[in-house]
């Protein structure tokens, strides 16, 4: 953090906390990070030093709205610093947490996007399979929508996390946390193809423990597997709003759809809380509604 005073210090040690202690990934303390050096930074142009009280969040916070930031992401400040805030009290330097009068942005948790089961279909069919990036997306793609793994997740993959044999993929997720997922035979199916020559050809006789590699030998990246997404999409028609994260959404939904509990579903995300998956709680209603409607003599 570039910023001097004793807010500076507290969010230095904050972020040491989330990285040592609470394990936090290299991505979740990048975005607590630059949320913060904003938050630092409206305070020093204020002339807060200290701990910014309750008036001052708040004021913070409209700041933001003025500056037409989506909800989602107001929200996800509001989280960094009620995070901030409860590990200040936790360590004593603080003895209340001014964060508890701050209200989350109205309407900021939609419901999320999701392709139906003939987009999923042509997504995961859109590379082109002669080539050794068409194998590798396709079994990038087929995996994603298999296991509904976080972007991150997926290009941290290690060959070795892969087990053909059982049917299932060890997962390490946020906080370190590790967490089997059972994967279906089309997606080992897809890494097979891709594993038995093009993933070789990709690393021209380098080494690599990760499994998805790119056209230079390197570890895929986020960034990179954002873009084969997007152009496979736009190759089929799917031009606004296509992410990883839709894919990720897709599983969720289409498990909710096929009779999946909300806690199996809740286990193969990677949710540490139930009420985060319950965004998904829509897909639920409505099929409790078309089951009454099929089943019900008086429906």
């Amino acid at each position: 953090m570039e910023c001097a005073g004793p807010l500076a210090a507290s969010v230095e040690l904050f972020l040491s906390y989330c990285r040592v202690e609470k394990g936090l990934s290299s991505n979740s303390i990048a975005s607590y990070s630059l949320d913060l050096k904003n938050f630092i930074a409206y305070c020093g142009k204020r002339g807060i030093s200290g701990v910014p009280d309750a008036q001052a969040l708040t004021a913070y916070v409209d700041s933001l709205y003025a500056a037409g930031l989506a909800s989602r992401s107001i929200a996800r400040h509001l989280t960094t610093l009620r995070n901030l805030y409860r590990y200040q009290l936790k360590e004593g330097r603080i003895e209340q947490d001014p964060t508890v009068v701050l209200k989350a942005p109205r309407h900021w948790q939609n419901l999320p996007k999701y392709l139906n089961g003939t987009q999923v279909a042509s997504l995961l069919t859109a590379p082109d399979e002669k080539t050794p990036t068409g194998l590798r997306d396709r079994a990038m793609l087929e995996l994603m929508y298999a296991s509904g793994l976080r972007v991150s997740e997926l290009v941290r993959v290690r060959q070795s996390e892969v087990s053909p044999e059982l049917g299932v993929l060890k997962v390490t997720g946020k906080g370190n946390k590790q967490r089997m997922i059972p994967v279906g035979r089309t997606a080992l199916e897809a890494i097979e193809r891709y594993t038995g020559g093009a993933r070789g050809k990709l690393l021209k006789q380098r080494s690599s423990p990760y499994l998805f590699v790119t056209a230079r030998g390197g570890p895929m990246t986020r960034q990179s597997f954002w873009q084969i997404v997007a152009r496979h999409g736009k190759s089929i028609g799917l031009f606004r709003n296509l992410t990883p994260h839709v894919l990720r959404h897709s599983f969720a939904t289409h498990l909710l759809e096929g009779g999946a509990d909300l806690r199996s579903v809740q286990s193969m995300l990677g949710h540490s809380d139930i009420a985060t998956t319950q965004i998904y709680t829509h897909v639920v209603r409505s099929r409790l509604r078309r089951t009454v409607d099929e089943h019900h003599p008086r429906a």
